[in-house]
């Protein structure tokens, strides 16, 4: 096998973005699409040149036109569909966030092992060359002892009929974009936190609409994150350490399109742009499932770090319920 032939998992709004990049890599092609209904999937393959439309997930996964699929579904379907396409023999790139129970998670990190097949969360952000670089700088020691991470990310306008708005489906700005500041923090502390507090702030339909939460680890170490879904599009990163900080002004969207801007502000001195290679932002992703397919090559986003994103997911919305500090070590 020279080339990976993709189908997606249904017509979600974030195809759009995945299309090119599979389109754009070199050993990627995309070969299908899946609605539960046939008329959609048809004129979604019309519209995408996609070779073959199905009626169901089902026929889909019992292809033989498929080697991966992209799982965009709802949050609350992504364990079931995951697992569904892991026992039908195909590696699945699974949006995040991966699944909304830790139960879920380990059936689907389970159904991989007991497969064979490969199975990664795509967070595009942790593949592009600006959070490669700052990794880099962590891994030098260029910031020093790394004492405070600050990220948010909210955004605004979505229709009352949204899924994210509907907490029974997974739905609530934590889960949606949340989880990037989370996945952000723990990838520059090395792991999950020792405890974490978070407050909410919730619709009539009991979906939090607004969330902040704050990240213990090991020593002076701490995470702050907020999301919202109240306000208009920001997302903003600081990374903060004894030798000086990393600011990200679009840590996790809109990093292809020229407006991304990553600052170094030493201890004495002016902030100082730091240059970030171009490249289009979900295609990292894309080709990590090729090197894990192809060539082997363990995933860059590993399970472990997906379970914890989940696993302190969970822990900031207990934290909230409770109004009271939640431990995870």
């Amino acid at each position: 096998m020279t080339t990976i032939r993709w189908g997606l998992v249904s017509t979600a709004n974030i195809n759009r973005r995945v299309i090119p990049a599979i389109q754009q890599s070199e050993r990627g092609q995309l070969a299908a699409v899946a609605s539960r209904d046939i008329g959609k999937a048809t004129a979604y393959a019309a519209e995408w040149q996609i070779p073959s439309a199905f009626g169901s997930y089902e026929a889909m996964l019992a292809s033989d036109e498929v080697d991966a699929v992209y799982i965009s579904l709802p949050n609350h379907l992504h364990a079931e569909w995951t697992v569904k396409a892991l026992e039908a023999g195909k590696h699945v790139l699974c949006e995040k966030p991966f699944s909304i129970t830790l139960d879920a998670v380990d059936q689907m990190i389970a159904a991989a092992g007991r497969t064979g097949m490969v199975l990664a969360e795509a967070f595009m952000y942790r593949h592009h060359p600006q959070t490669k670089l700052v990794g880099q700088w962590l891994r030098e020691g260029r910031l020093g002892e790394v004492l405070r991470v600050s990220a948010v990310f909210n955004f605004s306008g979505m229709d009352a009929d949204n899924v994210r708005l509907n907490p029974e489906l997974g739905g609530g700005s934590l889960w949606d974009v949340g989880v990037y500041p989370i996945s952000l923090a723990q990838y520059v502390m090395g792991g999950p936190p020792k405890w974490v507090f978070g407050d909410q702030w919730q619709d009539d339909g009991g979906v939090d609409m607004g969330f902040v939460g704050q990240m213990r680890y090991e020593g002076r170490r701490i995470a702050q994150v907020a999301c919202s879904f109240y306000t208009p599009f920001h997302t903003r990163a600081e990374i903060t350490g004894t030798e000086g900080t990393l600011t990200l002004n679009r840590p996790f969207t809109s990093m292809d399109d020229g407006r991304q801007h990553l600052f170094f502000t030493p201890p004495d001195g002016d902030p100082e742009a730091i240059p970030v290679p171009d490249k289009p932002l979900y295609l990292g992703e894309i080709e990590d499932m090729h090197g894990a397919i192809l060539d082997g090559r363990a995933n860059y986003l590993s399970l472990e770090e997906t379970r914890n994103h989940v696993r302190t997911t969970l822990a900031l919305y207990e934290a909230a319920r409770r109004g009271e500090i939640v431990r995870l070590d």
